[in-house]
């Protein structure tokens, strides 16, 4: 699982696809989205929560894990509970549930009154927020 996440800090997107579990019924991972992902993100940290099975006689693992990071001014956590499968001696990613988080502003809101963060010296609602407002 380190692993997998350092590759998506170090963008080895190649990397990322070789590690999971070749299935014909299952939809092959987006090389795109996920690389856009990775650089588009700045990686914050990783903390595995349990782990289940994953033993050098098991065949199959369970890891939960929480990955932190920050996409366009918005800091997320990434909450997953993946299942590998061991193939050939190899620890594969087979597949994930997604636990839903509540993404949290990285920085402060601007308020409609506050002066517009584009320096223009007008208001937000008169300036960049205006777009924003119903008409």
């Amino acid at each position: 699982m380190r692993s997998r996440y350092s590759a998506y800090v170090e963008h080895a997107v190649d990397f990322i696809i070789a590690t999971c579990v070749k299935d014909e019924s299952k939809v092959d991972i987006d090389y795109k989205s996920t690389r856009d992902w990775s650089e588009q993100s700045t990686w914050l940290g990783l903390t595995i929560l349990s782990t289940g099975k994953g033993g050098a006689e098991d065949t199959e693992g369970t890891v939960e894990f929480k990955a932190v990071y920050e996409r366009n001014g918005l800091r997320d956590v990434h909450h997953e509970t993946a299942q590998f499968k061991k193939v050939d001696g190899e620890w594969l990613y087979n597949e994930g549930a997604v636990a839903p988080v509540t993404m949290v502003r990285a920085g402060p809101k601007v308020g409609r009154n506050d002066p517009c963060p584009c320096g223009s010296g007008k208001k937000y609602k008169k300036c960049c927020g205006a777009g924003a407002l119903p008409a």
